[in-house]
Formats: C-alpha cells, sequence, structure tokens
C-alpha cells in the first residue's frame, strides 16, 4: 500500500476550489490576462482563462508547501533531467485538484466546449521518450506522496521536433510549442546565474601551502528560472519544476550596431540562447557536440548554484547540505554535476579535498538507463579541456585517486585501471561519463531487475566489487493519475464502481479485481470499455489523418523510438510473413488485424529512418490489396506524443515489447499499456520479465532467446545468413524487401536493411523470427476466444499495481535518499 510522507498535511480549503468562484476566476482572467470579451474571445483564449484560473487554484498550495519545508527542517529532493516529458498540463492538473468535473460544468455554464479548449493546448516540448516521461511520472508521485521535491531541467523552446511524414520518409520540422506562450509557468527575473565557458585555469599558494586555483577569461551566459506548479493528487502539497533558460550577458554589441553589421551585433546573444534551443542537438559534427556539452553543463552548474542558494537561505553554510539534501542525477547527463560540486567547494568556498568528496559523494545519487557500452555517454578529452578546463582538471584528480585505491586492491593488473579509470584511451582520450557518475554517487540504481543485475555482472561488474552494495535495484514505475485515470476514463470509472477511488493512490488495491476476471457480466463491461476506446481512437484518426481503421480487428500496438535495438523491423518482418501466408490461402485461423506503429528517429540515425520508410513502404502494398484490404492493415501514426498516447494506449489489445534479451534497460510503455489491458507479446527483457512474473506468464506471450543465450551466441559466434538458407519463408520475406517488391520504383532502395541482417545482424532478429512468428501464431489461437482474451486482459490489469511510480519513489525514499531516516 502507498504509504505517505510523514510531512505534516496542508488544509485542502484553498480559494477557487467551488464552482462559483471557478467560474469567477476564469471571467476574471479572460477579461483582465486575456484582454477579451466573451463574444471575441477564440478558443485559445478560453483556454489560457482556464489555465491562469487552475494555476491560482495551485498557487497558494504551492507556496504552503514551501513554508511547511522551512518549518519542519525537512529533507527535500532535487530530481536533474535532461527531459521531462509533461504532455499537456490542463486535465492532469483538474484531476489531481479535482477539479475536473467542476471545470466541464463551469465552461458549459458560459456556453463553452471544454473538450475543445483542451484540444488546444500544446504538448510541452521537454522531453523525447521513456526517459522524460519517467521523470514526469517521478515528479507526480513525490507530489502526491508528500515528498518535498523540486525538478530541474532545460526550457527549450523548440523541444525535440515535429515528425511529419512525407512520401513515407521522416520529415523534421520545429516544434515550436511556446509560440503561444506557456501560461502554466512563472517567470523568476530575480533568480539566475552566470555560467562559464572556455577559458583558463590559473593558481597560486596560499601562506599554509594550499593551492588555489581560478578559472578566468571565460565566456558567460546567464540562466534565468523559469518555475512551473507540479500537485500532487488529492493532496494540497504542490511542488516545482524549474526550467533554465539561457541570455546572453550583453544583448547586443553597439559598435557592431552602429557599423550596421546588425547580425554580428547580435551573435553573442544569439549564440548564447541556442544552449536552450533544441533538446538533443545532432552531434554529427564539432559544432553539435559543442553545443550538447555546453547544454548540459549550462543545466547542472546553474541547478546546483540554485541548490546552493536555496540551502544557504536558511543554513549558515554548506556544513549541512547533504543531511539536507538529495539529489538524483537521471541518466548521464547531468553527471557533470560531481565536478562542478567540487569546483565550487574548492574554488569558491575554499574547502579542502577530502571534505568537499565526502560532501559529493553523499550529496549524489545516479540512475542508469542502459547497459549498451556503446550507448554510455562519453565526452573527449580535447572537447573537455576546451570548454570546461577547470572540470577537466578535477576529473583527473578523481581518476588519479580512484586508481591509486584500484592499485591497491589489484597489484600488479593494469588491465584493470583501464577498464575502471574514467578515462577511456582507446581510439582518442574520452571522459567516462557513467564511471564519472558511479564513483562520485553513493548510491547507482538500475531500473529492472534484469537490467541491475546485467550491471552488476558484466557492464560494471568491477565497479560492484569495488564498492560492495552500491549498485541496487529500482523498477521503473508509471503514474495511474496519468496513465489509466486520466488515460482512460472508460475503464478508470468501470474501476472507481468495482473497487472505490482509492487504487488511484494504491494502485496494489488493482488486485481485487481479479476474481472478476471469470465474471461474463463484468467481462461484457469491461470488453465495451476497450471497445469503445477503440472507435475512439479509429474516429480520431480517420478525423485527423484520414486513417481508416477498422474497431473490430485486433488493434496490434508498437509505439516507442524507432530504432534497432526495438526492433520494429522484426514486427515488420511478422507483417510480412503475415500478408504471404494470407494471400497464399494459410490465413485461415488468423484474426483481421491492424497494425499501429508510431515514434520518431533521431534527425541523424539513417538505419532507423529507414526503417519507417519501410514501414510506409509496405502498408502501403499491404492497405491497397483487395485480397487481403479486410484481413490486415498497416497503420504509422506520426508526430508520437504524449497526447496520442493518451488515445492509443487506451485502445492497444496486443503490446509489442520485442526488444532484444539484454538491451532495453527497463521500458515504462510495456507498463503503460498492459495497466490499460492490453496483452503483452514481448521477449525477456527489461522490466517484461517482471510484468509476466505479475501478471502470470500464462497471460503473456513470450518468446525469443534469453540474454544469456544472446550472450552465448555473441561469444561463439553468430551466422545469420545460415538462418536464411534454412528458413524458406523468411528467405521470402527478405527476397521481396531487396527485390523492390514493395518499392517498385526504387527496387533497391531497402536492400541496405537485408544486408544489415544477412550479415551482422547485431540485434538477432533472424535469431528470433521463428519464435516471433509462433508467437503471433499463438496469439491468434487466444483472441479467437473472446472470454478467453478479456479474463487475460483483466488479469493484466488486477496485477500492474506494482508498477505504480509510487512505490518506485517510495523504493528511493527508503534505500537511496533517506527521507525518513
Amino acid at each position: 500500500m502507498a504509504k505517505r510522507a510523514s510531512t505534516p498535511p496542508l488544509p485542502h480549503d484553498r480559494p477557487g476550489l467551488d464552482k462559483v468562484s471557478l467560474q469567477r476566476s476564469i471571467s476574471n482572467h479572460l477579461l483582465f490576462t486575456v484582454g477579451k470579451t466573451r463574444d471575441k474571445a477564440s478558443r485559445h483564449d478560453w483556454f489560457v482563462a482556464v489555465a491562469h484560473a487552475v494555476r491560482d487554484c495551485m498557487v497558494e498550495n504551492w507556496i504552503q508547501t514551501q513554508e511547511q519545508l522551512h518549518k519542519h527542517e525537512g529533507k527535500r529532493v532535487y530530481y536533474l533531467s535532461l527531459e521531462f516529458l509533461l504532455g499537456r498540463m490542463l486535465v492532469n492538473s483538474l484531476y489531481n485538484l479535482g477539479l475536473l468535473d467542476t471545470c466541464r460544468e463551469c465552461l458549459t455554464d458560459l456556453g463553452v466546449d471544454f473538450e475543445s479548449i483542451r484540444a488546444v493546448e500544446e504538448d510541452a516540448g521537454l522531453g523525447n521518450g521513456g526517459l522524460g516521461r519517467l521523470a514526469a511520472c517521478f515528479m507526480d508521485s513525490l507530489a502526491t506522496l508528500n515528498y518535498s521535491a523540486c525538478g530541474y531541467g532545460i526550457r527549450y523552446e523548440y523541444g525535440m521536433f515535429h515528425q511529419d511524414i512525407e512520401n513515407g520518409e521522416q520529415i523534421e520540422r520545429p516544434d515550436s510549442w511556446l509560440r503561444f506562450g506557456n501560461p502554466w509557468e512563472f517567470r523568476r527575473p530575480e533568480v539566475s546565474y552566470e555560467i562559464h565557458f572556455g577559458g583558463k585555469v590559473t593558481h597560486y599558494r596560499e601562506e599554509d601551502g594550499v593551492a588555489r586555483y581560478h578559472w578566468v577569461d571565460t565566456e558567460v551566459v546567464l540562466a534565468l528560472a523559469y518555475d512551473l506548479p507540479v500537485p500532487g493528487h488529492a493532496t494540497p502539497t504542490t511542488n516545482s519544476l524549474r526550467l533554465w533558460s539561457a541570455r546572453g550577458t550583453h544583448e547586443f554589441d553597439l559598435r557592431y550596431f552602429n557599423e550596421g553589421d546588425y547580425m554580428e551585433a547580435v551573435a553573442n546573444k544569439n549564440e548564447s540562447e541556442n544552449l536552450s534551443m533544441v533538446l538533443y542537438p545532432d552531434d554529427s559534427s564539432m559544432e553539435g557536440r559543442m553545443l550538447r556539452l555546453k547544454q548540459q553543463y549550462f543545466f547542472v552548474s546553474a541547478s546546483l548554484q540554485d541548490i546552493i542558494q536555496r540551502h544557504l537561505n536558511h543554513h549558515p553554510d554548506l556544513s549541512m547540505l547533504a543531511d539536507k539534501v538529495a539529489i538524483q542525477l537521471n541518466d548521464t547527463h547531468p553527471s557533470l554535476c560531481i565536478p562542478e560540486l567540487m569546483r565550487l567547494l574548492l574554488d569558491v568556498y575554499h574547502w579542502d579535498w577530502d571534505s568537499a568528496w565526502d560532501l559529493t559523494n553523499r550529496l549524489f545519487s545516479y540512475t542508469n538507463h542502459t547497459i549498451m557500452p556503446e550507448a554510455l555517454e562519453t565526452w573527449s578529452v580535447d572537447l573537455m579541456e576546451k570548454l570546461l578546463p577547470r572540470h577537466l582538471q578535477l576529473v583527473y584528480e578523481i581518476n588519479h585517486r580512484l586508481l591509486e585505491e584500484v592499485r591497491h586492491r589489484h597489484p600488479g593488473d593494469p588491465s584493470v585501471l583501464q577498464r575502471l579509470s574514467l578515462i577511456d584511451e582507446t581510439g582518442g582520450r574520452r571522459v567516462r561519463m557513467a564511471h564519472l557518475a558511479i564513483v562520485g554517487s553513493h548510491h547507482v540504481n538500475g531500473v529492472a531487475q534484469l537490467h541491475t543485475q546485467l550491471l552488476k555482472s558484466t557492464t560494471f561488474a568491477e565497479f560492484d566489487a569495488l564498492y560492495p552494495g552500491k549498485i541496487l535495484n529500482v523498477t521503473n514505475g508509471i503514474t495511474p493519475r496519468r496513465w489509466l485515470n486520466e488515460a482512460n476514463f472508460r475503464l478508470s470509472a468501470l474501476l472507481s464502481e468495482t473497487l472505490g477511488e482509492a487504487w488511484k493512490n494504491d494502485l496494489s488495491q488493482l488486485s481485487a479485481l481479479a476474481p472478476r476476471a471469470d465474471d461474463e457480466i463484468f467481462q461484457q463491461r469491461f470488453r465495451a470499455v476497450k471497445q469503445a476506446n477503440k472507435q475512439a481512437l479509429a474516429a480520431y484518426l480517420f478525423q485527423r489523418h484520414g486513417m481508416t481503421l477498422d474497431p473490430e480487428t485486433l488493434f496490434d500496438v508498437q509505439v516507442k523510438r524507432i530504432h534497432e535495438y526495438k526492433r520494429q523491423l522484426l514486427n515488420v518482418l511478422g507483417v510480412i510473413t503475415r500478408y504471404n501466408r494470407l494471400r497464399s490461402g494459410q490465413g485461415d485461423h488468423m484474426v483481421p488485424r491492424t497494425v499501429i506503429f508510431s515514434g520518431k528517429a533521431a534527425p541523424g540515425y539513417a538505419a532507423a529512418k529507414r526503417i519507417i520508410a519501410l514501414i510506409h513502404a509496405v502498408a502501403e502494398v499491404i492497405n491497397n490489396d483487395p485480397l487481403v484490404h479486410d484481413r490486415l492493415k498497416v497503420v504509422f501514426i506520426p508526430n508520437y506524443n504524449v497526447t496520442i498516447a493518451l488515445r492509443l494506449i487506451p485502445a492497444a489489445e496486443l503490446s509489442e515489447q520485442i526488444s532484444t534479451a539484454g538491451t532495453e534497460a527497463s521500458g515504462t510503455g510495456n507498463m503503460k499499456l498492459a495497466l490499460n489491458g492490453a496483452l503483452t507479446l514481448g521477449t525477456l527483457d527489461g522490466a517484461n520479465i517482471e510484468i509476466g512474473q505479475a501478471v502470470g506468464w500464462d497471460n503473456f506471450f513470450v518468446f525469443g532467446e534469453t540474454a544469456e543465450q544472446i550472450a552465448q551466441l555473441q561469444k561463439t559466434g553468430y551466422h545469420p545468413q545460415e538462418l536464411v538458407h534454412t528458413h524458406e519463408e523468411l528467405r521470402q520475406v527478405l527476397d521481396m524487401i531487396t527485390q523492390g517488391y514493395f518499392s517498385p520504383d526504387q527496387p533497391h532502395r531497402f536492400a541496405p536493411i537485408v544486408e544489415e541482417l544477412t550479415t551482422r545482424d547485431r540485434f538477432f532478429l533472424l535469431a528470433d523470427y521463428e519464435a516471433y512468428i509462433a508467437a503471433q501464431e499463438r496469439v491468434d489461437d487466444v483472441y479467437r476466444n473472446p472470454t478467453e482474451w478479456t479474463r487475460r486482459s483483466i488479469l493484466n490489469v488486477a496485477h500492474m499495481g506494482v508498477f505504480s511510480s509510487d512505490r518506485c519513489i517510495q523504493e528511493y525514499a527508503r534505500n537511496i535518499w533517506h527521507l525518513n531516516d
């Protein structure tokens, strides 16, 4: 059961929580904030007025939450993440405040349609995928559980990118989500910090012989603060998300302006503001890599300076900082926090090394999100020396002390020194950011049992031996408020009618649903909810994209970032196999199916973009073939984001979680889909294993090689071409792709995909192909029996309580942050 923190609760009788005052507030904001009368107001005007009125309802709680923290001297969590994938905030805020129905009634009385207003809001462009969505879920749970917390990130002007599809190809366009402003945020002009880059380091010795260092002749950028309130559900606790925006220290150079060179006059300003312009600048060029590193340090330095200033506002010095503050590094992007805090303690506050390192090590904890060596972030020594020379000195010193400890533990074994060193000497000297985060943190956590096991046994096995107990597991979770209560209001209503309302803050109560799995009447109601969600999705996609979906077909869904290891390509091979069987008359046992893809490929990731193109090419052929048009359809929904996910996930019936075993750290999309009643077709990878254990393997379509078997194949040698020679059906599928069946105008367009599969197949698609096809056959067998499919679907929902982000945050609070000590 989810227990809330012991912070004394705040009174809940806040102004604006009744219909009359809320309606008055909306009307006032329309007039005095927007400057419009009702007859002149557009839908966006009404949205802005409503958003400000809802924000008002949070503000007093927000202020009271901060006062409670200082009054009771509690410990505060700071969650640092380059991404916070919040999605739209209006409905989620209304849900958490208990004002959704009230707001609907207010707008109805004012002659305004609530649904048209909520549709106006832009998705906040603050993230890309699972990393940012996890951070958003954690912020929701921290507030709901009454833990005092503040998230830190960057206020991106353009977010990731808006994905369009033209002629089957991904086209990236600016995601200008802030073009109409953001009514939820508060600009804090009084909160700004100088961020330094470049320059050089000078040093001198004091009279007592202590060396002091000065970082001088630097380029300076200002970090300006913007705050968003984050309300908890059914509690007045309201935390903060503070986002940093970059500004130049000088608006323009008057000398260039007077000479008529207007572009050069604002060059410094424009270059500075690029730091908060776009999430993950393309790093295929030196300029892009430089911008990425500057962006990470900008975010880190501003956040740490702010955390220290907050602490000093209430305490005389920094000696108690680790007792009052816990800082969580979400992935390696914030790992520069470690040398930055050391710089501040040594160079600004004049601490000695041992005291500074002790405080640093007690302050930080690090969440790792990948075991793949190629995905572990590194930065070239040359680039760091150019941009952050003092930090590179500190990294060298940290590394020196680390290696001295390793030499003591492993005398005469230089290979261990090479593997544990913060500096990778192979192929150009690079700083290993994950190593830095491990050495500088008191705890490191993986995000699923298998992921953590692999961290300890393979990727960071020697660090685990060096620091026993430092690496532990906290399996990811999702907030039920957003991903069931808001996403699936029909199922939410059925659950509340059946179980009461408490499941929203204690997801373990869903287990009481299990006895209903065989109840015929409940099954009918549950099935009716799923069918209504499918019809709603079909109507939305037809209206928005002109797509025609048949709600009577099985909705087979794979939605996630497009990446080779996530194996959307294996799904495509399965679709083509199904297509061939249908055309040849072998598909009598196959149920009609709509296969739905959605997700973005990184702009510079050619292989992933080629997979998107192949999906569209296959869809073009299959969807226009009269022999299969009523039995198989393929759909790609462009520009996948939180808003689309909220519509798609409740309608999904089959959840494809088919990454290569041992590559996906955890996943959270798998949790969202299962919680909404989709059955999982998945490998033994990431949190799939724990989902299968929770819902029961009879209710999970498992297939494929295990992580251990994959490792053995890598060791003994893997020859995908041999599989092609021995499997006629697979060979036919690959030949169709190679010979241009799906691209007659460009016959060799997709040949590189097949060449990769048959020569390297890094992610073992062909090794799992036969098992995948067999698993799909089992899906058909169960779906032909609606009673059995519904029974399994209900059991999936009933046993997903452990995957609440509330449970997750409680584990962090207890085992890592020690909030209740």
